[in-house]
């Protein structure tokens, strides 16, 4: 006798087959039985039998005996019927007779040959004949995937794979088809499907099928032609002469500030260390409070929370909030969480706003705070935190994705856009001081050595650069093994480490002052979070589902798994006991310790694709309170220490951008177009105060003087 792996019903004597122990599969974040897919398809009327492989674990493939004729898209439909989403199978293969071993059980060896066959002949059948056969096969597939009727109308240029019916799971299986279809890896492909048109999706493809077709049929696609027609800068025309390492030397005389930017980063420049430890910076603060507002601000979502434990076993719920409260009570108060929320300023950039802002507050009293961010209308802007006021525009050669990143010095910002170049312009007026040109889009966020004033930035060319924008030199560059970099760089100075994460599921840790690699490990799916590291690890969030921790000499130490893809980058901030905070796109805010465990989740009313913000109120400074964004447009302020709401507001569009929270004022961008200033109210005083204007209250808003 011995183990079979099968899993049997006893009924009396006999055993009646039920399926496979190894059937189980994990796809997507979630556990899955093939022999559900199995029953499934055999229940369809066409079918006379079929068997389902995990292939090379990355594709589900589904192997049909037909009875009658029978189309794969009728199939395709029937089954998304019947299955999750996360079942549906990646490819159906149409089979003469399942290949059965001695035994008669199928042989899943013999049908992984198959497949392997069937892939080689699609290579050799689908030879495309030119850019116009690529545009039309891929609006074939585009339909197919997201089940549309194939007839002959033209998918629109602008359509976003996303907003078109498709999810996560359905971009995994177009960016497959994609590279069946032209036989060969396409580095970026899956992150422009996810967040662009099926233009930009087209063009890179033909850019790697048929590079000088793609030159010829898109000649503003040139750096220089793009460059002269949109902004009349030219770029460099020589190859960058690569130096070795050696620290930068930045001019006497450094302002005082302080810059804060997504994922409660903080850097301080000739300021006390008190003054970053506190995080509320009083003396920013102050000057922010004497400063009258333009217009009264509106408060909505007044709001009343439940009062719950800090158990982990709880999970906090959008759902489980009291109503909206829109009268007085008895008393004159009116019951609220602890903050209000209303909205100080917008600003229009033409186009949406995916970027995240980056807030620099000046100590000198005689200058303001300003809040520096791109759009996807090509424009940069500088705006007065206070009053709103744009103090400075720029209109450069593509759009901006990228957040901006402050010089040592703080007289510059840099910052990259879709045309491969990184900028690096005057944080006082906007012109520019020097632009670097890489071989592709620049979406990677600039990264600052405060030793040495080095830039590090990522680029889909698959590289990443350390700059001295000083000296107007690249100092080194550093190819990441064919993956395309997104995330931001991050920056450990003990130990003294660079850490890179790419497209292909790398991370790495490199030496920041040569660009030699100190360790490498890979995490299988790609990471668009960006790394965040402590004094003992650095974490990152994966397409997978996990976040993964590791030490600084590159060994695992955990991962802690969602249900969903995570594009958040973690946040760990000083002002909580080292909690590490990050978003996913299963509608939840998490929070767990750096030995990985949950301490609280929270769900939210949509995926959470941006990077959480820390930060204390100067009015309850004893408390940490974490401010997060869904994409449905709600901005939540939670309890760090127990994910209990404490305030919400909901904006007019999509937020993809990362919040950052400076005094009593939060700043985001959002898809309609707009930047958003939102004033952060404390209930308490808001209800006390005499100031409250006697017009009666409605349920979605309470104005104040």
């Amino acid at each position: 006798m011995r183990e079979t792996g099968d899993f049997v019903r006893m009924k009396g004597a006999e055993m009646f087959f039920l399926g496979r122990k190894d059937s189980q599969i994990k796809r997507h974040g979630k556990r899955l039985n093939i022999e559900c897919i199995q029953q499934a398809a055999e229940s369809l009327c066409q079918v006379e039998a079929c068997a389902v492989i995990w292939y090379q674990q990355e594709k589900l493939v589904l192997f049909v005996v037909p009875k009658d004729n029978l189309a794969e898209e009728d199939a395709f439909k029937e089954l998304q019927k019947c299955l999750p989403v996360h079942a549906v199978p990646d490819e159906l293969v149409l089979i003469e007779a399942l290949p059965l071993t001695l035994h008669g059980k199928i042989n899943t060896s013999e049908l992984n040959k198959i497949y392997s066959a069937h892939l080689n002949s699609i290579r050799r059948d689908s030879k495309l004949n030119g850019a116009e056969e690529l545009w039309e096969r891929l609006q074939h597939l585009w339909k197919s995937i997201l089940s549309l009727p194939d007839e002959p109308f033209s998918i629109s240029k602008d359509s976003v794979f996303l907003y078109s019916g498709g999810d996560s799971i359905k971009s995994l299986r177009f960016h497959d088809e994609i590279e069946n279809l032209v036989g060969k890896a396409i580095p970026g492909l899956l992150e422009v499907i996810l967040s662009s048109s099926i233009a930009e999706v087209y063009r890179l493809v033909l850019k790697t099928v048929f590079p000088s077709e793609d030159q010829l049929k898109n000649p503003n696609t040139s750096m220089k032609r793009k460059l002269n027609d949109s902004s009349g800068e030219e770029a460099r025309e020589e190859h960058v002469n690569i130096k070795s390492g050696g620290y930068v030397t930045v001019a006497a005389g450094l302002i005082s500030f302080v810059a804060l930017s997504r994922g409660s980063h903080i850097f301080c420049v000739n300021c006390s260390k008190s003054f970053i430890n506190l995080s509320n910076m009083r003396q920013a603060r102050t000057k922010l409070r004497q400063s009258p507002l333009s217009s009264p601000p509106v408060i909505s979502n007044i709001m009343k929370t439940e009062e719950r434990r800090s158990d982990p076993t709880n999970v906090s719920k959008a759902d489980e909030m009291g109503p909206a409260q829109g009268s007085l009570g008895e008393d004159n108060s009116v019951p609220i969480a602890k903050f209000l929320i209303g909205v100080r300023w917008t600003t229009s950039t033409g186009k949406c706003v995916d970027a995240s802002p980056l807030v620099i507050v000046p100590v000198t009293d005689d200058m303001s705070a300003t809040v520096y961010i791109g759009s996807h209308s090509h424009t940069m802007q500088a705006i007065d935190l206070d009053s709103g006021k744009i103090k400075w525009e720029r209109i450069l050669g593509d759009r901006i994705e990228s957040s901006a990143c402050v010089s040592k010095c703080g007289s510059f910002i840099v910052v990259g856009g879709y045309n491969g170049l990184v900028y690096v312009l005057r944080s006082n007026n906007g012109e520019t001081h020097w632009m670097f040109t890489t071989e592709d889009a620049v979406k990677s966020s600039a990264a600052l050595d405060p030793s040495t004033g080095l830039v590090y930035v990522g680029s889909h060319d698959q590289h990443v650069y350390a700059l001295d924008i000083y000296k107007k030199e690249c100092i080194w560059k550093l190819h990441c093994e064919g993956g395309a970099v997104f995330a931001s760089p991050r920056l450990s100075l003990l130990p003294h480490h660079l850490y890179i994460a790419t497209l292909r599921g790398c991370l790495l840790a490199v030496n920041p002052d040569t660009g030699s690699k100190i360790w490498k490990s890979s995490c299988g799916k790609p990471l668009f979070s960006s790394p965040h590291c402590s004094a003992r690890y650095v974490c990152v969030g994966c397409v997978d589902g996990n976040l993964y921790c590791f030490s600084h000499s590159g060994e695992k130490v955990w991962q802690f798994s969602t249900n969903g893809p995570i594009f958040s980058s973690p946040c760990i901030s000083n002002l909580t006991k080292q909690e590490i905070f990050f978003g996913s796109h299963d509608c939840f805010i998490y929070s767990c310790n750096m030995e990985g465990n949950l301490l609280w989740k929270f769900k939210t009313t949509s995926s959470v694709y941006a990077t959480p913000f820390v930060f204390h109120s100067h009015d309850l400074e004893r408390e940490a309170f974490l401010a997060a964004v869904s994409t449905d447009g709600n901005v939540w302020l939670l309890n760090a220490k127990s994910g209990m709401v404490e305030g919400i507001h909901k904006l007019p569009g999509e937020v993809f951008s990362s919040p950052v929270v400076c005094g009593e004022r939060l700043i985001v961008g959002c898809r309609n177009d707009y930047v958003y200033c939102l004033d952060l109210f404390i209930a308490e005083k808001i209800r006390n105060s005499k100031d409250v204007l006697n017009a009666p209250l409605n349920s979605s808003s309470l104005n104040t003087r």
